[in-house]
């Protein structure tokens, strides 16, 4: 029997999805599997691709006729294509036109539009991607029945755990907080990039109502997007004890030093910074939007998007309540416990590629 080959293609790809990839490369090389994975140079520079003993092939971010006639090249030799993504599926539709080669579609994330325009080109985006898909996997329930809305023939739920961050035995806790400015006070951290649906303004709005603890816990926020100057001058004005401190490499030990993690954002599927607060026994406070409450279950306080006074409600309540905080750890890493393990997701793939190759490759 021939080497099974697949090709994984990524557009301008999430820090959830790019992470997924690079899992899913390690996993099938591991299996025997020929994977080739399709991105932008930036992507295999921060997940080096390469690493996993996949062979990399630089396609860059763009639907004009040569980078699809590139994405068409490298196709070509694949029995399986997988698109991680809307903008991926949508531009691998193109490249695949008129071969038979299956495409499964993974649609980690929504995309957001305020209507209009927008709104309508999101939704014929969606539907040619899911039509042109013979599998769609869903990291929700709601995107699985989205898929199926649009027109999925096929539309399965696959719940990506992202890959698990380890962090040090010995995290210098003292040297992590004294650094990020919170000795004697607590810390709350958030992390994702710095775009509105993140819902970073609704987190300063609950900040502005913590003030009046004492002390004044500190709000630290890893990321960057283009939302930052608006946010750094809302601080600025309104003297909000929150820091915005970038991208950085470290921020499982950042996070693994908090008093809680906040999660504000519109919508989620299977957030990485639930996961990893949970895993690492940070309690959560959440919106309860998309895939988060069937993420975290009983393990994180749950609030309504968009309420900066619920949010700010339950952060107070949480600080001074040590007992709940505990409460929620153990709750936490029993849910996490009984997520699907990388292993997990990758047996399930290479079990749609089997059954949407097998014929073919015994015929070769």
């Amino acid at each position: 029997m021939s080497q099974l080959r697949t090709v994984q293609v990524l557009g301008g790809g999430s820090a959830g999805s790019s992470a997924h990839v690079g899992s899913l490369a390690a996993g099938l090389v591991a299996r025997g599997v020929h994977v080739t994975v399709c991105a932008p140079a930036e992507l295999d520079r921060a997940h080096d691709f390469s690493g996993t003993g996949a062979r990399f092939a630089l396609v860059p971010r763009r639907s004009d006729p040569a980078a699809v006639a590139t994405l068409r090249t490298v196709c070509l030799t694949a029995d399986v294509v997988h698109a991680h993504g809307l903008h991926a599926a949508v531009r691998t539709a193109l490249a695949l036109g008129g071969c038979r080669i299956p495409l499964v579609v993974t649609w980690h994330a929504r995309a957001h539009a305020e209507g209009g325009a927008r709104s309508r080109l999101l939704h014929l985006m969606e539907r040619r991607a899911v039509r042109a898909a013979a599998v769609v996997l869903g990291t929700t329930s709601d995107l699985v029945d989205r898929a199926r809305h649009r027109g999925a023939r096929d539309a399965r739920l696959s719940q990506v755990s992202a890959p698990v961050t380890h962090v040090s035995p010995v995290v210098h806790e003292g040297k992590v907080r004294a650094e990020l400015g919170a000795v004697g006070r607590p810390l709350i951290v958030s992390y994702g990039s710095l775009v509105p649906h993140h819902g970073y303004d609704m987190l300063l709005d609950a900040a502005r109502a913590w003030r009046q603890l004492d002390p004044v816990p500190l709000l630290v926020v890893v990321g960057e997007g283009r939302e930052r100057a608006a946010l750094q001058r809302r601080i600025r004005s309104e003297e909000l004890p929150v820091r915005l401190i970038g991208s950085r490499d470290d921020v499982a030990e950042i996070l693994a030093v908090a008093d809680l993690a906040v999660l504000s954002s519109r919508w989620e599927a299977r957030s990485v910074l639930a996961q990893e607060a949970l895993r690492l026994g940070v309690p959560l406070v959440a919106t309860a939007v998309g895939g988060v409450p069937e993420l975290v279950g009983d393990g994180a306080e749950l609030v309504p998007y968009g309420n900066a006074e619920a949010l700010a409600r339950v952060v107070v309540r949480l600080l001074g309540d040590p007992e709940r905080r505990a409460e929620l750890v153990a709750a936490g890493l029993a849910q996490a416990a009984s997520w699907p393990t990388e292993d997990d997701t990758i047996t399930q793939v290479l079990s749609i590629y089997d059954e949407l190759t097998q014929p073919l490759v015994r015929a070769r």
